[in-house]
């Protein structure tokens, strides 16, 4: 199998406020007059793992050990602070679920605004609405505004736009607990449709069970570093008989 990402010493290095303002006002005074004070803490620690072509990997770990932050850097959505980072392909991150929707537009508007986005033919999207649409159950509103959408309907749209496609490599974050059961088995069965078909993936889950069917490979990340590698039974037994677990 080839190599299709490769991270190389790569740290992300945030900064937050070590007080609390009472207004924006106030925080605004105090960074114009150099009153405010941060510290810096790094969300990835010098990070090294490489993924191959196929190969459906799973990240665990405590909420702030740093998954999130490692699909955005690999989905370049934020550059790291130090390190490299090579991705060879098209990645699709499914990281928050209707993001860059426009609440105002209608669903069928949101697909082709969508499809703009990312460089896809608008014609082939065009021919695809009514599949995606009733994949998503959302026929009667599909010309609705997505402000009156629920929030579980947003995230069955923007499920079945980013899944009508089998890119070279899917990012996975969590989007498995989106929903209600139905949803649920829906888009799981989705998912290892694409997975069977060479996709390669990465997974940021908190369901065991579900990276224990699912992945070929798992990564235990604890305080923005890599705690453990190896295979999801492996990596599962170590977390969960961690004392932090």
């Amino acid at each position: 199998m080839t190599q299709v990402v490769s991270l190389e010493n790569v740290s992300v290095q945030y900064r937050r406020a070590t007080t609390k303002s009472r207004s924006m006002k106030q925080a605004t005074v105090e960074i114009l007059k150099g009153k405010r004070k941060f510290q810096t803490f790094k969300a990835l620690d010098d990070v090294s793992f490489e993924i191959r072509s196929g190969e459906i990997l799973a990240v665990i770990g405590r909420n702030g050990s740093g998954k999130s932050t490692l699909l955005k850097v690999i989905s370049r959505v934020i550059p790291p602070t130090d390190g490299r980072i090579i991705v060879k392909g098209h990645v699709e991150p499914m990281i928050e679920l209707g993001v860059g929707f426009n609440p105002e537009l209608s669903g069928r508007e949101n697909i082709m605004l969508n499809a703009a986005i990312h460089g896809r033919d608008p014609k082939l999207v065009k021919e695809r609405i009514d599949d995606l649409v009733g994949w998503a159950g959302l026929e009667d509103v599909v010309d609705l505004p997505l402000r009156t959408y629920s929030s579980g309907m947003v995230a069955r749209l923007g499920f079945s736009v980013a899944t009508d496609i089998n890119p070279d490599i899917v990012l996975v974050d969590e989007v498995l607990a989106v929903g209600d059961i139905d949803f649920m088995e829906k888009s799981r069965a989705r998912m290892e449709k694409i997975m069977g078909e060479g996709s390669t993936v990465v997974l940021v889950s908190h369901d065991l069970e579900t990276v224990r069917s699912l992945a070929t490979r798992a990564i235990w990340m604890e305080h923005g570093k890599i705690r453990a590698e190896g295979t999801p039974a492996e990596i599962i037994d170590k977390y969960v008989n961690s004392p932090h677990a």
